[in-house]
């Protein structure tokens, strides 16, 4: 082994040598926490980066899909519940296509592939059933795409077509949507199934759709609509309303001085009406007018006789002058038609109320009947429509606004009180982290400043660690009769110290050498003056303990 090496290793066994018990567990601690960080680090960096392979499956084609990975040797990992399969980025297509060729995923709602699957053999009914199914599975496979939702399925009921009018019947829909995590669809998203739903579909409206979801909540309903988007269209037009009254009313009364309430009634289902209105046009009545006259003259013809009994023929003796004519008018007259068709949609207020209440002892100059135009103009107010105001000057109650104050005062000194003691405790935590620095580095320049001591002999200056003071020290030399480098040399002890043979390999350290040296000198001391270093010893003491 090099020299060099020897020594820094003998240099680091007498560092660690010198190291107290809670050192080494210090020591133990760091390099199980160095050694564990980097295996976990080279297993991050050796991991491979996964990327998805499918979203979105179900049960059966998720252990499928896992059966063809491992049968191919490919690592993979499972997500969202299993839903999501993950393999490495350099295996996702290759993968994809080994996939496909194996048909894969295959539980899969079929569409308009379905009639590609008919024969010419194919009955009116099976093409009827199969073109439903078709557009069946086209609506889920469209609405299982967004976002959110995991799978859909979709059930049309299509009446039969009638002749009579009368007798029409509007086809109807069911969706069944399970969305991911068990999430609620928000109602734009419920809307939005709605209408593609009745698009799809002739003949069929927003409310002949309805929507369940796995939870089994109602989340639209044949005939109402989206559940809750009437008293969500409610309650969002009392907000606005009453936002827009109290802007103005605080503008004019100052704020604080006047509360408004709205509210409103609107229509849960559409309604469609048809009016058609006749009447007369203005000036001439006809539109369009036809006279036919026919004249004819003749003479007096021989009467042929009329049938007597057993039709035959018997002479008749009138006498006719033969003339014919006739008039004939035909008058079309034209009146005027109006037809309007009017279809109030769901969430159309019906009516609306709004009150408001004026503070009488903080508001003057001001009358009930201007405040009440002011806002019958603000909130569209329409008499014709059932709509009414009230505005009435009260006195305001200061309880609550007293009550409110405490409450809000209370709730500040607690804020104010907890941020003191976070105060306080990060203050504390800090000052014991600065206090433990302190001292560790106190520590640390003592024990460098106490650590090396020059002894000179007459075999020259030796340098040792030292645990004692320089006092001490100065004391111990004094009875030996060391001295200084100007003072004379001190002879060597009469008993040579015991001689030991080091290996090469096993050379010590020089530090280890000193500290060797130093302990035999002050034993061969106490062997030599024992009284002395006895006394010596005892007049620390004294000096310790005064």
């Amino acid at each position: 082994m090099p020299p060099m090496l020897t020594t820094y290793l003998g240099r680091a066994r007498s560092a660690i040598a010198g190291f107290t018990l809670a050192q080494r567990t210090i020591a133990v601690i760091g390099i199980a926490v160095l050694v564990m960080g980097a295996v976990a680090l080279g297993a991050w960096l050796t991991r491979p980066q996964m990327s998805p392979l499918f979203t979105g499956l179900s049960a059966g084609d998720a252990s499928a899909v896992v059966e063809q990975l491992k049968s191919s040797g490919v690592p993979y990992e499972l997500a969202e519940g299993g839903a999501t399969v993950l393999v490495p980025d350099d295996q996702v297509y290759a993968q994809r296509l080994a996939a496909a060729s194996a048909g894969l995923p295959s539980d899969t709602t079929d569409g308009y592939t379905l009639l590609d699957k008919m024969g010419v053999t194919a009955s009116e009914f099976q093409q009827s059933v199969t073109y439903k199914r078709a557009i069946e599975g086209e609506l889920a496979n469209t609405i299982g795409a967004m976002d959110g939702i995991t799978s859909a399925s979709v059930q049309l009921a299509i009446p039969e077509e009638s002749v009579f009018v009368s007798e029409r019947q509007s086809p109807t829909a069911s969706v069944f949507v399970k969305t991911r995590n068990g999430s609620t669809l928000s109602e734009e998203k419920v809307e939005a199934i709605v209408h593609l739903t009745s698009a799809a579909v002739p003949g069929m409206t927003p409310e002949d759709v309805a929507v369940t979801d796995q939870n089994g909540a109602v989340l639209s309903a044949v005939g109402t609509g989206p559940a809750g988007s009437a008293s969500a269209q409610a309650t969002e037009h009392e907000a606005r309303v009453a936002a827009s009254v109290t802007r103005m009313l605080e503008t004019i009364l100052g704020a604080g001085n006047a509360t408004v309430t709205v509210a409103a009634d609107v229509a849960n289902s559409t309604s469609e009406r048809m009016d058609e209105t006749y009447s007369a046009p203005e000036g001439e009545l006809s539109a369009s007018e036809q006279t036919k006259t026919e004249t004819y003259n003749g003479g007096a013809g021989t009467g042929t006789g009329v049938l007597g009994p057993d039709n035959i023929a018997v002479p008749d003796n009138a006498q006719g002058s033969g003339a014919y004519e006739l008039e004939e008018t035909t008058r079309s007259n034209a009146v005027n038609k109006s037809t309007e068709k009017t279809v109030t949609p769901a969430g159309e207020v019906r009516r609306q109320t709004v009150s408001v209440a004026v503070n009488r002892s903080a508001v003057s100059g001001v009358t009930a009947e201007q405040v009440e135009a002011l806002v019958a103009s603000a909130a569209g107010i329409d008499v014709e429509r059932g709509d009414t105001i009230a505005v009435e000057f009260v006195e305001f109650s200061d309880a609550g606004a007293a009550a409110a104050q405490t409450a809000l005062s209370a709730a500040e000194a607690d804020r104010a009180a907890e941020f003191q003691q976070e105060l306080i405790r990060s203050a504390i935590i800090g000052g014991a982290v600065l206090l433990a620095a302190i001292v560790l580095v106190t520590y640390l320049a003592i024990r460098r400043r106490m650590k090396r001591r020059i002894l000179y002999t007459d075999d020259g200056p030796i340098e040792y660690f030292a645990t004692v003071t320089e006092s001490e020290e100065e004391k111990l030399k004094s009875l030996r009769g060391l001295a200084e480098p100007d003072t004379k040399p001190l002879t060597p002890p009469a008993t040579p110290l015991p001689a030991t043979s080091v290996a090469a390999d096993d050379e010590p350290e020089p530090d280890q050498v000193l500290i060797e040296r130093r302990r035999r000198e002050i034993d061969e001391l106490a062997r030599r003056e024992p009284a002395a270093v006895a006394g010596a010893l005892a007049s620390l003491m004294d000096e310790a303990t005064a």
